[in-house]
């Protein structure tokens, strides 16, 4: 049965007056996907969007955050920016061997890229609040909660509480960073501290095996610290496809990174030298500074939603259907406080679907098949589709699976020992390439094209008959020949 949409104008199509409202859409949040929601609203016919968003700080709390959200201000830009910071360490090292004369001693100035960080994020800040205006969308600075099914209150900068009323409300608060319940937490920070810190630490210890954990034990070690990364599998970023992990793994290890392993943390206790970090395998580690990277909670709590009614889970994630409409018809949520898939380009995505579904007469349920993503660790992992463990839950058939693994060329002459590994996960009876992962330089670059083609269904044959750029990398993928391993799912007695 097709389902009725509230899309603008729908009351117009009966004879009833349409409502008088304030907004058409009033936006809580204005990271990635608010912004983009209120702007693609602006495009598909919404006479007057309006959206809040806290005021700018680079570590966010309950009540300040920025325009761009997390992403832009304390996310994926801050940190790229560290990882190339990072990078050049290692590089340079490598450079001797190219015929680079260079001092032994290389010194790093952590403060002078700290002040260009902060630079280029309070010019992203700005170059999102004038995306805002030259849409017409009004933004207003303070928290924003909901008080009714079309009413929001904006609590502003000097303490006075404005209501407005929108016939649309989308609420697009994100998720912060969540802290371990363990004695002497306090002493701990979060990513969003770890992109300020005032003094880069000669120690380190990050404890979680997700990709913001292994990302910042990167960022550290390639700028010279020694680096513990405590995590509780046996081996990092859960999830992902198991090879490429132990691949990861290896790397970390490679660059001087200490890996514990099914590990956790008991205690930590201030010390004259430092934090001591004590762990449940009775392991005393000192640390300068103790990075809690153990997942991150929707942004709820302040929205008073349980009052209006919006149904939420047991994490707080607000629940939403195949639109992205809560239980509410006139509330809706994107990105991550919807704890959905949380990466800001499906925050993106949602967000314009969003537009298209309420206020372009097009209902647009969001594709979250084939969402390359990538790890931004030292050399990075990316990957789209299924990794191996997913094919053989969910094909049908027989799964082929086609990996290379070969030492970059660069890596030839700077002698570093670090492999690149490429895998295809094919399914054996079409022969559609179901997934693809790399862990190597410029991973992330290559993933994205790769990703093209899996969207448009791309065939292992189509793989093969494509000529290869040549000498790179890339020209791997169309190469692979050979059937590493053909897996059987497994059979049942059902």
């Amino acid at each position: 049965m097709a389902r009725k949409m509230l899309i603008d104008g729908e009351m117009n199509q009966s004879n009833q007056e349409e409502a008088h409202y304030d907004f058409d859409l009033f936006v809580i949040g204005a990271g990635s996907g608010g912004v983009r929601a209120a702007r693609f609203s602006t495009q598909c016919g919404a006479k007057k969007v309006g959206i809040c968003e806290l005021p700018f700080h680079p570590i966010s709390s309950e009540t300040i955050g920025g325009v761009g959200g997390t992403c832009v201000i304390r996310g994926c830009v801050p940190k790229k920016i560290l990882v190339y910071g990072a990078s050049f360490g290692p590089e340079l090292e490598d450079a001797r061997n190219y015929g680079w004369e260079l001092s032994d001693k290389i010194d790093f100035n952590w403060k002078k890229l700290l002040h260009k960080k902060t630079e280029e994020i309070l010019r992203l800040n700005g170059v999102y609040k004038r995306l805002l205006s030259n849409a017409g969308v009004k933004l207003y600075e303070g928290e924003g909660k909901v008080v009714g099914p079309n009413e929001v209150e904006v609590t502003q900068l000097d303490g006075t509480k404005i209501c407005y009323s929108a016939k649309h409300i989308l609420i697009a608060t994100g998720s912060r960073a969540q802290r371990l319940n363990i004695p002497g937490q306090e002493l701990a920070i979060t990513s969003d501290e770890a992109l300020s810190l005032d003094e880069l630490p000669k120690r380190a210890v990050v404890v979680g095996g997700g990709y913001i954990a292994v990302e910042f034990a990167s960022i550290w070690r390639g700028m010279g610290a020694t680096v513990d990364l405590c995590y509780r599998k046996e081996l990092p970023l859960r999830g992902f496809d198991d090879e490429m992990r132990a691949v990861v793994a290896r790397n970390l290890e490679g660059r001087g990174i200490h890996l514990h392993p099914e590990t956790n943390l008991k205690e930590l206790v201030k010390a004259e030298r430092g934090i001591k970090v004590l762990t449940d395998h009775g392991e005393e580690i000192m640390a300068d500074v103790v990075l809690f990277a153990t997942g991150r909670l929707p942004n709820t709590k302040r929205l008073n939603l349980e009052a209006v009614g919006v149904e939420v889970d047991k994490l707080g994630a607000i629940k939403v259907d195949d639109y992205s409409r809560t239980n509410i018809p006139s509330i809706w949520a994107i990105g991550d406080v919807t704890n959905r898939v949380n990466l800001t380009p499906v925050a993106l995505m949602e967000g314009s679907l969003f537009a298209k579904t309420v206020f372009g007469g097009q209902p647009c349920k969001p594709d979250y098949n084939n969402i390359p993503c990538a790890v931004f660790c030292i050399p990075p992992l990316s990957v789209v589709g299924l990794s191996e463990e997913q094919a053989i839950e969910q094909a049908k058939g027989d799964v082929l699976i086609f990996t290379s693994t070969f030492n970059p060329m660069k890596n030839t002459i700077s002698g570093r020992q670090e492999k690149t590994i490429m895998k295809l996960v094919v399914d054996a009876e079409t022969d559609k390439v179901l997934g693809a992962s790399m862990c190597g330089p410029d991973a992330p670059e290559i993933m994205q094209g790769i990703a093209v083609a899996l969207k448009c269904g791309a065939t292992k044959q189509q793989f093969d008959s494509t000529v290869g750029i040549h000498p790179s990398a890339a020209e791997e993928f169309v190469t692979m020949r050979s059937v590493a391993r053909r897996l059987a799912k497994p059979k049942t007695n059902l």
